[in-house]
């Protein structure tokens, strides 16, 4: 297949590109994706001080002379608007040449199609009024790209829902400019007036206490390594303002400002606090009165949590109440730039946040990934059946437990530096209530034996190999719970209170128990959620005691940083989680 014709998806059309870089000014792009009927043409078409970028999308069976015609009219408007009334007559007069030409500079034929072009030996070019425009198929290509709302002193900006096609982030180059939009006398001036100062050339930019007050400006040219597109620039809403100061997690970063190797890795496991929950008159007057509006935003609280997890250097992280739009927009591109890769799981029902598990591209490498929705799973697996067997009968607990849209998601990873080594790496954010303990410990019970099946699996699969467990999440029990029981001791028997939580949905002759040694690689500290109404330990990393030790807790925040704002979240605490971090080792 000829590389001009890619296999895409066609989602996207071209947007508006740079005007003050050169390199897009004698450039036509021309753009296919294979299996779609429309072929998009874009260029910029300069008359005297003024550019115009002229945008095309065509059939891809259209004749060449018909494309040509339809340029010419366009761009015979344009220059009759530019031109006025006074010079209308000698414009409409004076008829436009525009010409596809050939590698030999001979016009081509106006019998072959659009689609020709892309087979045709090169360079092509494109005339217009003596101008002479190279004509460059498929380049690399910025499809979205945006800047954060929130502009923050020290907090690094990144490029926002970056999307591309036939692009490589790496192969790109990223310039960042500064600009005040006001003038001497305070008068606000346009963007197209503002005097821009180039302050960094890298994919994120941090500002400065210089910066505040002023726009930023991103200018990305995509690449891919053999070739480079148009340039694309995003002016910033906003402008950088002052920003929190020194937050607790910056403290915590001094325990982890290397990254690990050999038989060693860190892994970080944190409810980051879905937008869903927090946007609401609800979450501001009642839940967390005592947090600033603007702090529970997810622009800014965004930025928060992308320094936060960027300074763990971690090499795995499980993230709970992940919004699909942070995941796809914010967390993944941004830590792919890192070196990391993120698969998300969505929860059940309409509910757009769930699981999301980053791993260090380095140090691991995924074999395979799986999820479930422990409402569907418990009623269909053979590995859950005697679960199911237990309660069917019971149909106030089955009704509530089957209308639970809660996720667990298994992320199979093997070690790069210690090949004989893997790990299955679970994840899950079991459901919350007052009286749900035991709708929790039966969700727990189904997680764990989903993973035992997971790992008898790949016994078999990969023989030789260790097989280790690692199960992350934000389990809402506290450790004087069942699960925690279940889950050290390997048992949680039909006499514990947590099957009598709710007397209408009581569990009677149910035992669970599992095969795996774990230990609570974080131990039971006081808190992991701090809020007015609520301050326990919920969150845990269980790990296989039998393969892997600990060699290190990243120390907690203390009392008295969770209590200077009150509670969480708060202006330094973007979530009222705080993330649990460990270092592990191979045995």
């Amino acid at each position: 297949m000829n590389l001009r014709l890619t296999s895409l998806t066609r989602k996207y059309s071209i947007i508006k590109v740079s005007k003050t870089c050169i390199m897009n000014t004698n450039k036509c792009y021309f753009r296919y994706i294979q299996g779609d009927e429309k072929i998009d043409i874009s260029f910029k078409f300069k008359v005297e001080n003024s550019l115009r970028q002229f945008n095309f999308s065509r059939r891809h069976n259209e004749n060449i002379q018909s494309l040509i015609s339809r340029i010419e009219t366009n761009v015979q408007k344009y220059l009759t608007k530019k031109k006025g009334k006074k010079d209308k007559a000698n414009v409409d007069n004076n008829k436009i040449k525009i010409a596809l030409l050939d590698r030999n500079d001979q016009e081509i034929s106006g019998d072959h199609t659009c689609m020709d072009l892309f087979t045709m030996n090169g360079p092509l070019k494109l005339e217009i009024l003596n101008n002479f425009y190279e004509v460059v198929f498929n380049a690399p290509c910025i499809l979205n790209i945006t800047l954060p709302k929130s502009l923050l002193v020290g907090f690094p900006v990144y490029p926002e829902n970056f999307k591309t096609i036939y692009t490589l982030p790496k192969h790109s180059s990223f310039k960042w400019f500064k600009g005040h939009c006001f003038n001497d006398k305070g008068n606000g001036i346009s963007d197209i007036h503002i005097k821009w100062m180039l302050v960094g050339n890298n994919y994120s930019y941090v500002p400065n206490t210089e910066d505040v007050g002023m726009k930023l400006k991103l200018e990305c040219i995509p690449g891919n390594g053999t070739s480079i597109g148009p340039a694309v620039e995003y002016i910033s809403d906003s402008v950088v303002e002052a920003g929190p100061g020194l937050c607790p997690f910056e403290t915590r970063h001094l325990f982890t400002s290397s990254r690990l190797k050999y038989s060693s890795f860190r892994c970080v496991s944190y409810n980051i606090l879905a937008d869903l929950y927090c946007d609401s008159d609800f979450t501001r007057n009642v839940l967390h009165p005592y947090c600033p509006p603007y702090a529970l935003k997810i622009d800014y609280r965004k930025q928060l949590i992308l320094k936060e997890l960027q300074g763990y250097n971690a090499d795995i992280y499980c993230l709970q109440e992940v919004d699909s739009k942070i995941f796809h927009g914010n967390l993944l591109q941004c830590l792919e730039m890192e070196g990391l890769q993120g698969t998300f799981y969505k929860k059940g029902k309409s509910v757009s946040e769930g699981l999301a598990c980053f791993y260090r591209k380095s140090r691991f490498k995924m074999l395979e990934e799986d999820k479930i929705l422990l409402a569907e799973a418990v009623k269909t697996k053979d590995c859950l059946k005697s679960i199911w067997d237990a309660i069917k009968n019971n149909k106030q607990l089955v009704e509530r437990l089957l209308d639970r849209s809660t996720a667990a998601s298994a992320t199979v990873l093997q070690s790069i530096d210690n090949v004989n080594e893997i790990v299955i790496v679970g994840n899950t954010h079991l459901y919350f209530h007052p009286d749900a303990d035991h709708i929790r410990l039966l969700q727990g019970g189904i997680v764990i034996n989903w993973l035992k099946e997971i790992y008898d699996n790949l016994l078999k699969k990969y023989p030789g190999k260790r097989i280790s467990l690692i199960l992350c999440g934000d389990f809402n029990s506290t450790p004087s719970c069942g699960i925690y029981q279940l889950y050290t001791t390997g048992k949680a028997p039909n006499d514990l209170p947590d099957w009598q939580s709710k007397p209408s949905e009581a569990v009677s002759n149910l035992s669970l128990s599992q095969e795996f040694s774990l230990g609570s690689a974080c131990g039971t500290p006081p808190f992991t959620n701090f809020t007015v109404g609520f301050a326990d330990c919920l969150d845990y990393i269980f790990y296989d005691k039998s393969n892997l030790e600990v060699e290190q807790v990243i120390p907690f925040p203390s009392i008295e940083e969770l209590q200077a704002h009150t509670a969480l979240p708060s202006i330094v605490f973007p979530s009222d989680h705080i993330a649990i971090i460990s270092d592990l080792r191979f045995t």
